[in-house]
């Protein structure tokens, strides 16, 4: 080997060492920087630890400790953004984490970003399947992308994790409701007013659910119950006037949607409600309506069509509307 060649080698050794000297170096700096903006993180120093944070991961791209932290912060200090950026950054570097994917999970779901937030929890779900709010949280996000499936999936799932949870069978109920099962959707609630016997959403829930499955009495009385409580439950008087309807009370529907409108006047619903009360109201017994009752409900309907135009069954109010108004 030539002398030459000789000092080649060594100079490559000496250039392996310093670069290996090197990242160590950045890497003992990237946790020393950690470590201070854990310490000034506890002191509420935010904006401290944010620059020590940010430094620490110019200096070690892979601190995904660093990236977890800043997620912490910027979620504490309500910049959604930045902390969802952080926890994604975090949970590339180590997916195997539960709290980063948990959190991102939290952070997606404060924004409104639910089929995010949903990827998030499922993943945190699969890495602690006995995580309660981690099942509950993907429930209810699942439940607002109106994936009922997999919104009954992780809501049962929590079910198992802790039966004695009255939010849960709210939960359970909302989603059975949504698919229709409406005798589920009742054992629920019902489970619910166990616990919280004065629970006036519930009592409406149930009393919608009763509804649905033609039990009027029963739904009626929970609302009356609930109007009692509430005087100003515009809810509650509307799927009261509806109630009455149902039980030929044409007079006590008109009083009960009239008091939901009162309450409310956008609430288009019981605006139609209270036009078809005064159809039935003005029904003579040759089967012709009493003109001042075609009036009023024709403004109704026109009032409803001004708060809400693309309602589902506009094209037959208008038709109710062409029809009573000649």
């Amino acid at each position: 080997m030539s002398d030459r060649t000789i000092i080649h080698f060594l100079l490559l050794i000496c250039l392996i060492s310093i670069t290996l000297f090197a990242g160590c170096f950045s890497e003992n700096q990237a946790r020393d920087l950690y470590i201070d903006a854990v310490m000034n993180a506890e002191m509420g120093e935010n904006e401290e630890a944010i620059a020590k944070l940010n430094s620490a991961v110019q200096l070690n791209k892979k601190y995904s400790l660093a990236y977890s932290l800043l997620g912490d912060i910027y979620m504490e200090i309500r910049e959604y953004e930045k902390s969802a950026a952080a926890y994604e950054k975090a949970t590339d570097l180590f997916p195997w984490s539960f709290d980063d994917y948990y959190n991102l999970g939290k952070v997606y779901q404060v924004m409104e970003k639910f089929a995010r937030a949903v990827r998030a929890y499922s993943r945190a779900c699969e890495l602690n399947p006995d995580h309660l709010d981690a099942h509950m949280s993907n429930a209810q996000c699942c439940y607002m992308i109106e994936d009922y499936d997999n919104a009954l999936k992780y809501g049962l799932r929590a079910e198992q994790i802790d039966p004695d949870v009255p939010r849960i069978y709210q939960m359970l109920g909302s989603i059975y409701e949504e698919k229709n099962d409406y005798e589920q959707a009742i054992r629920y609630y019902k489970r619910v007013l166990e616990r919280e016997s004065g629970n006036t959403d519930i009592m409406t829930s149930l009393a919608i659910a009763y509804i649905k499955t033609n039990r009027k009495e029963p739904a009626k009385e929970l609302l009356m119950s609930v109007v009692e409580m509430e005087p100003n439950n515009n809810l509650a008087y509307r799927y009261l006037g509806f109630c009455y309807l149902k039980l030929d009370s044409v007079d006590k529907a008109i009083e009960s949607y009239g008091r939901a409108v009162k309450i409310d006047d956008m609430d288009w619903e019981a605006h139609n409600g209270l036009g078809v009360s005064y159809i039935l109201k003005g029904e003579r017994d040759d089967g012709t309506i009493e003109e001042s009752y075609k009036a009023k409900a024709v403004e109704q309907w026109n009032m409803s069509l001004r708060i809400k135009a693309d309602q589902p069954n506009a094209d037959r109010l208008e038709k109710w509307i062409r029809g009573y108004s000649q």
